[in-house]
């Protein structure tokens, strides 16, 4: 896969270095979709783009405009090897190519819908669920961490990240300047843009007391007054740029072994634990849907539902008919 390069927020596609590998038509499409997407989709844009691009070289097959058939293999072929949610990323790639360059959208035909349900019948649909990060898992890691300044920042992200529910890319790009205290101790956070905001209309999330002292410890003892609110932090306790996205779910891993969690807990961490885990309590806590989409800044239940099956399963009516009926 080719190296790309990054500037700002969002990925820089040269357009000599992509030209000499998957065409002119490729690298003016990447041009003149640069900034339209976060960081993250951009990059995963080109990934998938460069994957169905080798692939078609190794078939003899044209690229772009695709045929349907030319997709339909590349599905049957990637079904075998990659998970269903990998591979309907691929062909949503291929799609989004295609429409930018004015090409007939091959995801509209019905040969690439049954080669997908015919992926879907073999392999479900059924996506592995990360370690839910709750508020029993919180505590023990925030405790087991140690005093350096590393681990301060690390206790502020989590607890902040628990609070937040923020993805990670959100939670790396916060400002020290969008912390506002109020006077019982709480902040809120003002979210300046995010994965389901690509206008940046913004939105004010709410920080506990006690992640408010966590944050403050942070930035009082890393000497940070404005700017990044979270930074990497060098050997000898040195305060260095933005963190990147990619630290954020091994800082998690790290304070997971500290803490000493089974090993398996530990390799299921994820970025999103920290969402998955709050909503697992709120629901646990009985806070109704309309307050949990709010904080997690869902548009519809279906995340909710996915991240909180097990719990909603105990809800549902079959389980209070078991408990009415004593068994």
């Amino acid at each position: 896969m080719l190296a790309s390069e990054t500037t700002g927020n969002f990925v820089s596609f040269p357009d000599i270095e992509y030209a000499a590998t998957a065409g002119d038509q490729l690298a003016a499409c990447y041009e003149s979709a640069r900034g339209a997407f976060s960081y993250n989709t951009e990059r995963a844009l080109r990934a998938d783009v460069e994957i169905f691009t080798f692939w078609c070289r190794q078939h003899v097959l044209e690229t772009v405009p695709a045929s349907v058939a030319t997709v339909v293999a590349f599905i049957d072929h990637m079904a075998r090897v990659k998970a269903p949610s990998t591979v309907r990323r691929y062909v949503s790639s291929i799609a989004t190519l295609h429409k930018a360059l004015g090409q007939t959208n091959p995801l509209e035909s019905a040969p690439v819908r049954f080669a997908l349900q015919r992926m879907h019948r073999r392999r479900g649909r059924r996506q592995a669920q990360v370690q839910g990060l709750t508020w029993p898992l919180r505590n023990r890691l925030l405790e087991a961490a140690g005093d350096r300044l590393i681990d301060l920042r690390n206790r502020a992200l989590l607890a902040v990240a628990y609070d937040t529910l923020l993805r990670r890319s959100e939670l790396v790009s916060l400002q020290v300047s969008d912390l506002l205290e109020d006077v019982d101790g709480s902040a809120t956070l003002l979210v300046r843009s995010g994965k389901t905001d690509p206008d940046r209309r913004g939105a004010m999330l709410y920080l506990a007391r006690d992640t408010v002292r966590l944050v403050r410890r942070w930035l009082e003892a890393g000497g940070i007054a404005e700017g990044f609110l979270f930074r990497s932090v060098r050997k000898g306790g040195v305060v260095r740029g933005k963190l990147d996205p990619s630290q954020v779910p091994r800082i998690y891993k790290r304070m997971a072994r500290r803490a000493g969690l089974p090993g398996d807990i530990v390799d299921s961490l994820a970025g999103h634990s920290t969402r998955v885990g709050p909503v697992q309590d709120m629901i646990a806590c009985g806070i109704e849907m309309p307050a949990i989409l709010q904080s997690g800044r869902w548009k519809t239940t279906r995340m909710v539902q996915r991240y909180g099956e097990r719990l909603l399963a105990r809800r549902s009516g079959a389980a209070q008919l078991a408990a009415r009926q004593k068994r």
